[in-house]
């Protein structure tokens, strides 16, 4: 009796940790096209504190999981804002992976971590220490406090941190002070004089500059791109998409494989076909330097991939599920000895597919198992209409029937957080189904596929993040090394 209750509770602990890092993968707070952002924020708020109050150490290893830096912002929050919970034998280990876990972000994206620490009237000793090792592990601390400049302030202010030599002026004091020694601060304040001086700032700052000097848009975009990051360029190449019609000029070597595929989705089929040698180039060589970071080495592949009208995405995720589709046929393709698409909407170019048509996944699946693939990976949102269940139906079939024995590895990788049920539609509970925000994720995610079809313990799973995060802080000593 009491190994049955032992057994239960454990399969209970795996179960929601496989939801939570499910979850964890692909929710960004953000609308899908069947949930709204309230609902997807309201789901994986909960699902944060349910986590955190019953398995705050596994909790906190999950930073080291491969989670989307949506979901690793959250939890370094509620980990700083309940330090008191942390036991003594676990404190240290997870004040290293917070500070990882926060120098890894982008840095946009960390200062506005810090940020909330504020806002949410976080200021114990840790967070305190944790903004200010951060702060001084800036080896371009000029440059962020010049582009997040109101950020800066308001964390050093918080945290008390105590600034040298011409940072606190620059932030505290003013720009008017007469001159500056440093470069930056000094561009920064003649910038407010000159128009000329605002194309050596950063673009968010240059922007609101150029607005009041009244210099013409077109004329400050043709000359403000060498400031600009990849990512404002593709945000600015998004907004140029429904309204005005910007040349970026784009270096398609810098963008990571994902952002690349969502980039030549967003260009008009002609535009597609007319630079398909560009596109398939720079997609394949993408491909390549991922596998070059993350290692990954397949015998014979299929993919089933979903173009159906859903992987449209939302107005905050324009095409996301069809460009996570279209990277990981790139990734795969690279990482197979042999390989063969089929979508759901027949194509012979996946430069060339655009979100549309029902949801057909049962035809494709069909012709990926009979294709005789070691391998199966699905991706899709698991939203199937035509006919519904088809898939679900194809999978029972084949797996109580034809490969019993489960020769042949099929996963599901959905990119969409249903937040209804606090998980990710799953086509069959006959395979493992799991969370892909980018196709660059996909080695992890093949790895975590054993934990998701329910086939390994608890203690596996607990030994899998414990691995994950020794070589998360070994990498962190070795890059102190180099320094």
């Amino acid at each position: 009796m009491a190994n049955n209750y032992t057994n239960r509770v454990e399969q209970v602990a795996r179960e929601d940790l496989v939801m939570f890092i499910n979850a964890c993968l692909a929710c960004t707070g953000q609308r899908e096209f069947y949930d709204d952002a309230y609902g997807q924020r309201v789901s994986i708020d909960f699902l944060h504190d349910y986590i955190l109050g019953n398995y705050r150490l596994l909790y906190a290893r999950s930073l080291a999981a491969g989670i989307n830096h949506f979901n690793q912002a959250q939890i370094i929050l509620k980990l700083l804002a309940t330090g008191k919970d942390t036991l003594p034998q676990h404190k240290e280990e997870e004040g290293a992976l917070i500070a990882h876990a926060l120098n890894a972000l982008p840095p946009q994206r960390a200062w506005g971590v810090l940020q909330q620490l504020r806002q949410r009237r976080i200021n114990n000793r840790r967070s305190r220490a944790i903004a200010r090792d951060y702060l001084s592990m800036r080896r371009d601390i000029n440059f962020h406090a010049v582009k997040y400049r109101p950020k800066v302030r308001a964390i050093a202010v918080h945290a008390h941190l105590k600034l040298h030599g011409e940072l606190g002026n620059f932030l505290f004091r003013n720009w008017k002070q007469k001159v500056y020694e440093t470069e930056l601060f000094e561009k920064f304040r003649q910038a407010h004089y000159s128009a000329e001086a605002i194309y050596e700032l950063p673009f968010t700052v240059a922007e609101g500059l150029a607005v009041k000097h009244k210099v013409k848009r077109d004329v400050f975009l043709s000359r403000i791109q060498q400031q600009m990051t990849v990512g404002e360029k593709l945000r600015l190449q998004g907004a140029a998409e429904r309204t005005e019609k910007v040349e970026i000029d784009l270096d398609f070597g810098r963008l990571p494989l994902t952002k690349l595929a969502l980039y030549i989705l967003s260009l008009p089929l002609e535009t597609r076909k007319q630079q398909w040698d560009v596109f398939n180039s720079a997609m394949e060589r993408s491909a390549r330097l991922v596998l070059k970071k993350a290692p990954l080495k397949l015998g014979k592949v299929a993919a089933v991939l979903d173009c159906s009208y859903s992987s449209s995405g939302s107005s905050e995720k324009r095409r996301r599920p069809l460009g996570v589709a279209v990277a990981t046929h790139y990734l795969l393709q690279a990482a197979s000895k042999e390989y063969r698409p089929f979508w759901t909407v027949p194509t012979a170019d996946a430069l060339q597919v655009y979100a549309h048509g029902q949801t057909d996944l049962a035809t494709p699946l069909l012709a990926a198992l009979g294709s005789g693939a070691d391998l199966v990976v699905i991706v899709s949102d698991g939203c199937e209409n035509y006919p519904p269940k088809g898939a679900a139906e194809v999978l029972r079939v084949y797996r109580s029937k034809l490969d019993p024995w489960r020769r042949t590895s099929i996963i599901h990788c959905n990119p969409v957080f249903n937040s209804e049920d606090f998980s990710l539609r799953a086509l069959s509970p006959t395979i493992p189904t799991v969370g892909l925000r980018d196709a660059e994720d996909l080695p992890t995610m093949l790895g975590f596929a054993r934990f998701a079809d329910g086939s390994a313990a608890l203690s596996e799973l607990e030994a899998y993040l414990a691995e994950r995060v020794q070589q998360m802080l070994a990498s962190d000593e070795q890059e102190k090394l180099k320094l």
